[in-house]
């Protein structure tokens, strides 16, 4: 599981709410809350 706010890598992630992926396109991005729902928590996709 990875929460918003975390940096924790290039990939994708989805929202374990709504399943709303979130693309990370460098290892320095931060994972935002999920622009669907709003919700923290990912898992890695």
């Amino acid at each position: 599981m990875y929460k918003t706010g975390e940096r924790p890598g290039k990939g994708t992630y989805i929202c374990t709410t709504c399943g709303q992926i979130v693309r990370l396109d460098d290892s320095t991005d931060t994972l935002p809350p999920c622009p669907k729902c709003t919700e923290t928590t990912y898992r890695k996709g």
